[in-house]
């Protein structure tokens, strides 16, 4: 695609041009393979409603007229002596660089020598998506610093069928199970049912801090840093077309519920139960089945279920559907050790706490099992695994998706 306006030159072969024209933005969300509902202009415009960012999407031309785009808020301080900027913020969802052309390891070095050279920016994070590891992987990026990061990602190419034939045999069982529970499954489109889901969160909240050593209070503190009922309410508003909650009910009673954006890729984000209800009676695997079917029929490409951390317990339970490991990093543009310094912090406080960490990853996570598959999902899915793996005898599970799953309650 090309382009009229005027971009200012930058060195290594390209032009910038901050904001970045909404229509080849556009254009460059709707072309990327790889693109997610955050990439979209729509997104960063509730990001920026928030009155916490303002707009900084960065427009790059290659030298050979290819057209990249880098979603981008930043934040003013000290009355704008220096910014924060993140592609995108963290809890904000994911950024990286998009384009309806070919992205190569030489045009993220460019863009990344761009970043390193800005004036009055303290910080600049950056993280890709998943699936664009590689690419960033094979690009040389000097004096820049990176994070690595776990991801499970599932394929979607050639719709539910063959994704259906790619869950775990275990996987399946338990899909089979919660039908024959008799639950009651709503798709929420509109953010009327968040407050419910909240409701579920909230148990989430306290388990963790039990099982991490961490005063209740922080937890919750830690907990409201990340997301409130009003920030997704108003990002599901300023999305309305990729917001997808699915709730699980059982005699009346909500015990799961999921969240799911999409666009080319469909991203899961936050999960609840009440896990001694959602273990027994597999809501969470109807759920994700129900994601996954949807996402197929929607025309999205892959689904990725988001980061997995250290957890192999997580890990597995995303195996389960077919998903597989995508290692990648995140990365930091700073000109002040403030990444060091956070890490020092953040440290200390969990020896003062004796916070429990997770184990270090298996290297079967990292790399996937031959006879299963595998990115960030919160917590509560680990617990799912907990709380509901331990799968009953049953016959093999029919390589065909079921017909009927549930009873569906759409609330779009």
């Amino acid at each position: 695609m090309k382009t009229s306006h005027r971009l200012r030159s930058v060195g290594s072969g390209l032009g910038v041009t901050v904001p970045a024209p909404r229509s080849v933005w556009r254009a460059a969300f709707e072309g990327d393979p790889h693109a997610q509902a955050f990439h979209s202009p729509e997104w960063v415009d509730g990001v920026c409603a928030t009155g916490r960012y303002e707009n900084a999407t960065r427009l790059y031309e290659t030298s050979d007229g290819r057209l990249l785009v880098m979603p981008m808020v930043r934040r003013s301080l000290f009355g704008g002596a220096i910014a924060y900027q993140g592609s995108l913020p963290p809890n904000w969802g994911i950024g990286g660089l998009l384009s309806d052309s070919p992205i190569r390891p030489e045009d993220v070095s460019a863009v990344c020598s761009d970043l390193r050279r800005q004036r009055g920016v303290l910080r600049t994070l950056i993280q890709p998506a998943a699936r664009t590891g590689p690419l960033w992987a094979a690009a040389a990026l000097p004096g820049v610093k990176s994070v690595p990061r776990l991801a499970h990602v599932l394929d979607l190419t050639g719709g539910f069928d063959a994704v259906w034939k790619g869950f775990a045999q275990s996987g399946r069982r338990a899909v089979r199970k919660a039908e024959r529970c008799g639950l009651d499954v709503q798709c929420d489109t509109s953010g009327a049912l968040l407050p419910q889901f909240f409701e579920l969160h909230e148990q989430n909240v306290r388990r963790w801090a039990k099982q991490q050593h961490e005063p209740l209070w922080l937890s919750r503190l830690r907990d409201r840093g990340r997301d409130t009922l009003p920030k997704l309410q108003a990002m599901a508003a300023a999305v309305p077309s990729s917001f997808r909650l699915y709730l699980a009910s059982q005699g009346g009673t909500v015990i799961a519920a999921i969240i799911v954006w999409r666009g080319a890729g469909t991203r899961y984000t936050h999960g609840a139960m009440i896990r001694e209800l959602a273990g027994p009676t597999r809501a969470n695997y109807l759920l994700h089945r129900m994601a996954i079917e949807d996402a197929c029929q929607a025309g999205s490409t892959h689904l990725d279920f988001g980061e997995s951390g250290a957890s192999e317990e997580l890990a597995f339970f995303k195996t389960r559907f077919g998903a597989r490991p995508h290692p990648y990093r995140q990365y930091v543009v700073e000109s002040l050790p403030v990444t060091e310094l956070d890490r020092s912090l953040r440290t200390a406080v969990k020896k003062v706490l004796r916070f429990r960490e997770p184990g270090p990853v298996p290297e079967s996570v990292v790399t996937g099992p031959a006879s299963s598959t595998p990115d960030e999902a919160p917590r509560e899915a680990a617990s799912a695994v907990r709380a509901g793996t331990t799968h009953e005898p049953s016959p093999p599970a029919s390589s065909s998706p079921p017909q009927a799953h549930g009873r569906r309650s759409p609330t779009d």
